[in-house]
């Protein structure tokens, strides 16, 4: 259980440490021990101030996330409205008679910060992080922070930590004014120690956080301030209703003092937090951090190898993007092409990724210059003799990649991990022409690899939990959520998203307009509908990869004649300024109304009519009918052991495909819905539309029991 525990100086001043490891999170065993060690703190004669601080270098990480599920459940009892901000924080703390003052070191976020807010002044070390994050989770701050931020660090600064999630750090807190000094961790007590003394003889300001205005603007400057913050709120949140309500009760504190803004701010907290978007991305938080647990291989106590060099094959948009996010984690590369002009082309392109974080100021130059010293060429496998992993990332193509691994085989010492970035193709194949099939693995990045956060590691049933675990922590270091999937074709997010795009063209053939699709699919919350997301990739690997599927799952694919037509008549996509839209010198897409002319030629290939019904859709209609698809083939992948947890689909889905977190995720999505009534609309639209919508028997199951389908599986069905 979280404590707080409390000791009384010679001088007079008495130590309250939260102890709640790792981060020391406010959990509710904690706020109560905080209550009665600060109550007790006030009654003692030979306390004359106080400093509150946390163990082990690490002021607090915040509210414990991990008691929401209760809280939201019902499970656990939610303390009343206002005991944390107003009992404990604003009447006992900052109330108090003696004064406080926060020593923070680590990290200061969410409660932690709130907590500190309160305290009549702050000492931070330099590196410590200061921070209000709930809006990640789908809440506001709860103890205070909307109305004392404000009034710390002004309006502006303050709508931007708190709209953003972006904490600063103690010397940037600093001269916001959101400390009061910096000192070393070594000094920090022995400084809180001094400063509270000098608050008690008024050799420093007694200030009341809550009550102060100088930083405020005047009303009507406050007013014109909120209101922009709304329209960009709305502008990059259109679904969300979270960061309307924040800047709706920092305005109420401004308005109607800070004392009705607390009450407010509680009010909406409660109601906040049993939200489907809390939920959601409370979800999305726990299963982002359970990827890395892999029963079978991180549960037997092996420790990852130390990888000192990387080599990667072929500096495309692919290699060049991976070689970047490794050495930018400061890992030496060696990139191998085929002939001189290939390798200082994929060089160029690495620069030119590196150049790009100088311009946005995420990189000195001295940093780029030493960054890019870790990046060497090759035209030979001579420099692979003391590679510890090597990526290749050439075109999908069999017999060459079988060449490529046999080589590897021959040049690599035999520790050396041999991984693929293939999108599509069997591992087993791939590796068939060696002997090193335990060392074999899929290192499936997202373009582009530099950006994109997810790292989808495949696995065959013949790799070895060792190279699993080493992979594991190359991810992590390279500031990717790993996520373990099995080796099928498409692996977990292009087999699971494979029926998005195919779901889009079927409607548009049964005569829905293609853009009206992608309106209410970028409207649901994604990056940009399925015919946008064609353009963007381009058509031929539209094609090549539908091929892959249509050799696996014929059963369920539906052919369509619509990529083909286009690529007949050079248009293949964003590349060549022409595909469903039509592009600008600044890359801006347009309709085109000549794409009803390749529809409609489709439409005839394909001996479909138009279904009136499917003309005049709504959004919700559409969402359905191109996601519910998505779901089924989520839970074929989920039932067949490809992925380990629902929650791996989920992450996958966030970070490989860009589904809303919010939504948390396709399978967590699926089950705010309800099986039964998923696989009731499949049903419907198999029968009338073909095999492609058939709810498959894992479905189907879940809704005859009306069971979720996130529920684990019984393991001895699963494949892998």
């Amino acid at each position: 259980m979280g404590r707080t525990e409390m000791e009384v100086g010679a001088d007079g001043v008495a130590i309250i440490t939260i102890i709640n490891p790792p981060v020391n999170s406010l959990s509710v065993d904690v706020l109560n021990s905080l209550k009665e060690t600060y109550d007790q703190a006030l009654r003692r004669d030979d306390v004359k101030a106080i400093v509150i601080t946390g163990e082990k270098g690490k002021f607090s990480g915040g509210f414990d996330i991990t008691a929401f599920g209760g809280l939201q459940g019902g499970k656990s009892q939610t303390p009343k409205r206002g005991y944390v901000a107003i009992e404990i924080l604003s009447d006992t703390v900052e109330a108090a008679k003696k004064p406080s003052v926060a020593a923070i070191d680590g990290l200061a976020l969410g409660g932690g910060l709130e907590v500190a807010m309160s305290c009549h002044a702050r000492i931070s070390t330099p590196y410590a992080q200061l921070g209000l994050p709930e809006l990640q989770l789908g809440i506001i701050p709860g103890f205070g922070g909307t109305q004392r931020l404000p009034r710390l660090v002004g309006l502006a600064k303050s709508l931007e930590m708190m709209l953003t999630s972006k904490p600063v750090k103690g010397e940037e807190a600093l001269s916001l004014g959101l400390v009061d000094a910096v000192a070393s961790p070594a000094e920090l007590i022995s400084t809180a120690r001094r400063w509270a003394l000098d608050i008690l003889e008024r050799r420093k300001p007694w200030v009341a956080t809550l009550y102060k205005t100088d930083k405020l603007e005047p009303l009507g400057e406050a007013r014109e301030i909120l209101n922009f913050a709304r329209a960009q709120a709305r502008k990059q949140g259109p679904n969300l209703s979270h960061p309307l309500v924040c800047i709706d009760v920092i305005e109420e504190g401004i308005v109607s003092g800070p004392r009705a803004g607390l009450w407010k701010e509680a009010e909406a907290f409660e109601g906040l937090l049993h939200s489907d978007t809390c939920k959601s991305l409370v979800h999305i938080f726990f299963a982002q951090r359970s990827t890395t647990k892999v029963p079978g291989v991180t549960d037997r106590g092996l420790k990852p190898r130390r990888v000192k060099k990387v080599a990667i094959l072929g500096g495309g948009l692919m290699g060049s993007g991976i070689a970047t996010a490794l050495i930018v984690s400061n890992y030496p590369v060696i990139l191998k092409e085929v002939n001189e002009n290939f390798l200082q082309a994929g060089i160029g392109r690495v620069k030119a990724n590196l150049q790009s974080r100088v311009k946005k100021g995420r990189m000195t130059q001295e940093k780029f210059e030493k960054t890019l010293s870790l990046l060497k060429g090759s035209l030979d496998y001579e420099s692979f003799r003391d590679v510890d992993m090597v990526i290749e990332a050439v075109i999908e193509n069999v017999s060459l990649k079988q060449q490529i691994f046999a080589d590897l085989e021959k040049y690599c010492p035999p520790h050396c991990i041999l991984a693929s970035n293939t999108s599509t193709i069997d591992l087993n194949l791939i590796g068939q022409k060696t002997k090193s099939s335990d060392r074999i693995v899929g290192a499936h990045f997202f373009s582009p690899a530099h950006v994109m956060p997810l790292l989808e590691i495949v696995r065959t049933e013949k790799t070895s939990p060792q190279v699993i675990v080493d992979l594991l922590d190359i991810g992590k270091k390279i500031r990717k959520t790993p996520v373990v999937v099995g080796n099928c074709t498409g692996f977990a997010v292009n087999r699971m998203f494979f029926p998005y795009t195919q779901a889009a063209v079927l409607l548009a053939e049964h005569g829905t307009d293609i853009y009206q699709i992608d309106r209410a699919i970028t409207k649901f919350g994604m990056p940009m509908g399925p015919f946008r997301l064609c353009d963007l990739v381009g058509f031929g690997v539209g094609v090549a990869t539908g091929k892959q599927y249509i050799e696996h799952f014929p059963e369920r694919v539906y052919k369509s004649m619509l990529l083909s037509l286009m690529i007949e008549d050079k248009r293949v996509g964003e590349a060549t300024r022409k595909g469903f839209y039509v592009y600008n010198d600044r890359r801006k897409a347009s309709p085109d109304p000549e794409v009803k002319n390749y529809v409609e030629k489709a439409r005839n290939m394909s001996g479909v009519s138009v279904d009136p019904k499917l003309t005049k859709m709504s959004d919700k209609e559409i969402i359905e009918m191109v996601f519910f698809p998505v779901v089924n083939e989520a839970c074929r992948v989920y039932a067949e052991g490809i992925a380990v947890k629902a929650a791996d689909l989920d992450i996958a889905g966030v970070m490989g495909m860009g589904f809303p977190a919010y939504r948390g995720g396709v399978m967590f999505w699926a089950d705010s819905i309800g099986s039964k009534y998923i696989c009731s609309r499949l049903e419907e639209w198999s029968n009338k539309y073909g095999g492609f919508f058939k709810p498959c028997s894992y479905l189907a199951d879940k809704a005859a029991r009306g069971a979720l389908l996130s529920s684990p599986l019984d393991q001895g069905k699963a494949r892998l």
